[in-house]
């Protein structure tokens, strides 16, 4: 076999099979198995463009031998197996949402040629607005020009809450939403080991009284707030909307800071590196909790999908809301890093959870809430 298809293919193969072969392993073995396959396992179609073009390069040369081309397809067959899995997550979802019904919107186009790409026609990106006085106090904000009354979603970025940046995670998700008529937020805050819990929390604090101060100014509805998250993220949206009845910020303290619902992908829900179960959103929720969508990967190598299993069963002991839970086929951590077969399903259990939680508009008509199955 040629030395450079040879390339190309273990260039391939060894970050599907990672995908493939994930389990729960948390630590360094689940991290280098997380850093091998999270782009693999959203978008496979790149893989297959790149072997495809090997192999066909490699034959139009000459080189191919039975050997070469059975390697390329034994991996294409590997790739085909993630799309397989990424295929999966609608079904699951689906069930997960009932009596809700999804919405089908799958970008093909993108997730096929274009699954990296991050901006959207139409849609404003308006950078770095400062909520508060730290240089981490700091807001991008999606929405379309000219847009009134959108109902807004924050999402914070993951990091161990030491790390990330406000414009990495769930791009496709602020897009979606955006072009949908939402103001959608994308939020920093402050980070170990300067700042503590009781400092993060604040900072998600802040970003809701903004909104519900400015948010009139930008086009939104201070009154229709979503809190979403990835990983760490999932863990301070979770945490801020549960304890909205609980600021201690002085400037915030006559403005409402609850909150219609909480999204987490992929999310971490235990303690603050230990310091007790105040500092872990299951310790903090009450029967006030709103509406809570908790989606997580079933290959998770860095946060065991059983924890996110065994939140979501603990909330719904002390929630007087809905609590949806969804365990994604093949799903890995990070699964929001970009448009995908998997994240296309997400999106649209995102978009029926939001319209069946959310507060009725004036003439609107109200939707029944999902409620699922013990997971």
């Amino acid at each position: 076999m040629p030395y450079g298809l040879l390339a190309a293919l273990a260039a391939a193969a060894i970050p599907t099979l990672a995908a493939l072969t994930a389990s729960a392993r948390p630590g360094p073995a689940g991290t280098i198995v997380f850093y091998l396959s999270v782009v693999v396992n959203e978008a496979p179609f790149l893989w297959l463009a790149w072997i495809g073009s090997a192999t066909a390069l490699t034959w139009m040369l000459g080189g191919l031998t039975p050997v070469g081309a059975a390697s390329a397809a034994a991996v294409a067959l590997g790739l085909a197996e993630l799309v397989r899995r990424g295929a999966k997550a609608r079904r699951v979802l689906e069930r997960a949402m009932e009596p809700v019904r999804m919405p089908r919107r799958v970008p093909y186009g993108r997730i096929v040629f274009g699954p990296l790409l991050r901006r959207r026609s139409r849609v404003e990106h308006l950078a770095d607005l400062a909520y508060g006085p730290a240089d981490r106090h700091r807001l991008d904000l999606y929405r379309l020009p000219g847009a009134t009354g959108g109902p807004v979603l924050v999402h914070f970025h993951g990091g161990s809450y030491s790390a990330g940046r406000k414009d990495s995670q769930s791009l496709p998700l602020l897009y979606r939403l955006a072009q949908a008529g939402w103001v959608c937020v994308s939020a920093e805050y402050r980070l170990r080991p300067a700042a503590g819990f009781a400092d993060h929390l604040a900072d998600a604090h802040r970003v809701v009284a903004w909104i519900r101060t400015h948010g009139l100014d930008w086009g939104a509805d201070p009154d229709r707030i979503v809190l979403a998250g990835s990983s760490a993220g999932a863990h301070l949206a979770a945490s801020a909307a549960f304890t909205a009845d609980c600021s201690r910020l002085p400037d915030v303290e006559a403005v409402d800071l609850r909150v219609s619902g909480v999204i987490g992908f992929g999310g971490y829900y235990g303690t603050y590196y230990g310091q007790g179960p105040r500092t872990s959103p299951a310790g903090l929720a009450g029967p006030a909790a709103p509406p809570c969508l908790i989606v997580h990967g079933d290959r998770d190598t860095i946060v065991p999908v059983a924890d996110a299993r065994r939140f979501a069963e603990a909330l719904r002991g002390v929630s007087q809301q809905p609590v949806v839970f969804a365990a994604l086929p093949g799903g890995q951590h990070a699964f929001d890093l970009c448009d995908s077969v998997r994240f296309a399903a997400v999106l649209d259990a995102v978009e029926a959870f939001t319209a069946a939680v959310l507060p009725v508009r004036p003439g609107g008509q109200a939707r029944p809430a999902p409620h699922a199955p013990p997971p």
